[in-house]
């Protein structure tokens, strides 16, 4: 096995500090929050992201998530008694009542129905407890390792619990869920209600769909305990980034500031295109043609102008260089460094490439100047 490495050298655009921080401080108000990028998971901005806290009614963005993965929307949900006059925010549903499970999502995430959430729980799970399971299975399933939940709803209960960290990772696997990422967008929702001789009209909670001109989700809460939480997201050039906020009086602002900070100072960079050239592995075809390390898809990562200077790129051979015939056969990964944090890795395919080819693309594709290849 060979060990190929290659470094590529961004020319520096901007000096800059790594991180930018506004002043006064970002979520001054919040006991704990983050932001983070929903795609690559890179988090931007954190205060007390892992201190396990009570969340309220940001417990819903997993009931939706677990409801929609477990269940069909057009499946048809019994209202039972339990779910009847559960205290706190409410959608008035009906003992005995029979709604598709679409409809009582948009009252679970715009309204923050606890009657609703009860009601999904028992339709999905077959029982609170059973739906709580569930839960839990999922939060396990996603590396939340601050999270447990006792309820479907998020009053306050002991043990019901999660962090700013494991919240934002959760929203932002729930993000890439279509069904999800168009209820928690919408702002008004109008639904013919079964056995009603009007529609029924959602309005949504989260002001921040109307105040910042980019937001598109996610869910508010509130109990005395927990007092004001809040996960958003917003999308503005390509990038979606989400914000938590625990325990914050000024969320809406906070929420606000910390979207200003990351559109400001981050942006989405092409680090390794697909089918760009990476390194030439020193063997030939029959057709006199030179094999090379080919990227097998794109890496893209949010990154400050200063950052993008400070991108180290390592490759790893796995197959022998005899055994590579064609083009497209996998023949190692590419490892993306930021300065020395290892931020991502992309399969690396074989490509037989004229020379002049690959000169010419590294002028024009990479931009870069190629300090040298070491093998080890």
């Amino acid at each position: 096995m060979k060990r190929w490495y290659l470094l590529f050298l961004i020319p520096v655009l901007l000096i800059a500090p790594l991180y930018v921080y506004a002043n006064p401080p970002l979520a001054g108000s919040a006991q704990a929050a983050i932001l983070m990028d929903r795609d690559s998971g890179r988090i931007l901005f954190a205060k007390n992201a892992d201190r396990e806290l009570k969340i309220a009614s940001l417990t819903k963005i997993m009931t939706a998530l677990v409801a929609i993965e477990q269940s069909k929307l057009n499946s048809i949900v019994t209202v039972g008694p339990n779910a009847v006059g559960v205290e706190g925010s409410s959608i008035y549903l009906k003992k005995g009542e029979q709604i598709p499970l679409e409809p009582l999502l948009y009252g679970l995430m715009l309204r923050s129905g606890n009657d609703a959430a009860t009601a999904i729980a028992e339709h999905v799970g077959g029982s609170v407890e059973g739906f709580v399971y569930l839960m839990n299975q999922k939060a396990s399933f996603l590396g939340l390792e601050h999270t447990h939940f006792m309820n479907p709803h998020g009053l306050d209960q002991p043990d019901h619990y999660s962090s700013a960290k494991d919240l934002a990772i959760l929203t932002s696997y729930a993000l890439k869920n279509p069904t999800f990422r168009q209820i928690v967008k919408t702002q008004i929702k109008t639904i013919d209600w079964p056995n009603l001789e009007w529609d029924q009209k959602f309005y949504n909670k989260n002001k921040l769909l109307r105040l910042y001109p980019w937001a598109d989700g996610v869910k508010t809460g509130f109990t005395k305990q927990a007092r004001r939480t809040l996960v958003t997201s917003a999308t503005k050039n390509g990038s979606q980034l989400v914000a938590v906020t625990l325990n914050d009086g000024n969320d809406w602002n906070d929420a606000i500031d910390m979207y200003n900070f990351g559109f400001a100072n981050y942006h989405r960079e092409v680090v390794l295109h697909q089918g760009q050239l990476l390194a030439w592995m020193g063997a030939k075809n029959k057709q006199n043609k030179e094999l090379y390390m080919m990227a097998g898809k794109s890496f893209v990562y949010p990154l400050t102008k200063s950052e993008k200077a400070k991108i180290k790129i390592q490759t790893v051979q796995s197959t022998p260089t005899g055994s590579i015939q064609s083009d497209n056969q996998a023949v190692g990964i590419a490892k993306i460094y930021l300065e020395e944090e290892l931020i991502g890795s992309i399969p690396i395919l074989s490509a037989f490439r004229d020379k002049p080819t690959y000169l010419q693309q590294l002028e024009q594709v990479l931009s870069s100047v190629v300090t040298g290849v070491v093998k080890r």
